[in-house]
């Protein structure tokens, strides 16, 4: 699965420059906060990316072993259809109960794997939805700066 990018450098920049421009003008201090706290919203933009990733990468994961485990799963089915076919006697009986618990144990792991994948997926779109949302309030912040509007930086 693809990271999700966060392209935050240009505003980093633009942040950086009007940091220094507040610190030459009391009245301005306040864009020395909003530089800070839109740092802050950037780092925490960044785990969350990196977090999103991981489950996406994890849930691919979980599900690839399902997939394997249904395979086993029907190669026994298949081992057992074929000792019924087979007249070799009652030795037989024994071997094709022998692959349907096999079977049974092994579509519960193959469950389990799904239900972890599903897991994994949805606290991804949860992380990804979280990074979205920290994209727009470090476009606001960047708003708020270049319009030098306070009331933007509050909304966040």
């Amino acid at each position: 699965m693809e990271e999700i990018e966060i392209p935050t450098e240009h505003l980093h920049e633009t942040i950086q420059e009007k940091s220094e421009e507040a610190l030459k003008g009391a009245e301005n201090k306040w864009i020395m906060y909003l530089a800070i706290s839109t740092a802050l919203v950037a780092v925490f933009a960044a785990i969350a990316g990196l977090m999103a990733g991981h489950h996406s990468n994890e849930a691919l994961i979980e599900q690839i072993k399902a997939s394997d485990q249904w395979a086993y799963y029907q190669a026994k089915g298949i081992k057992a259809e074929i000792r019924s076919l087979q007249v070799n006697g009652s030795g037989d009986a024994a071997k094709i109960e022998q692959y349907k618990k096999e079977q049974q144990e092994i579509k519960k792991v193959a469950i389990a794997h799904e239900k972890l994948s599903e897991a994994h997926l949805d606290k991804h779109v949860s992380l990804a939805k979280a990074v979205t949302l920290f994209q727009i309030a470090i476009a606001v912040s960047a708003i708020s700066i270049l319009t030098k509007r306070k009331s933007l930086w509050y909304l966040n």
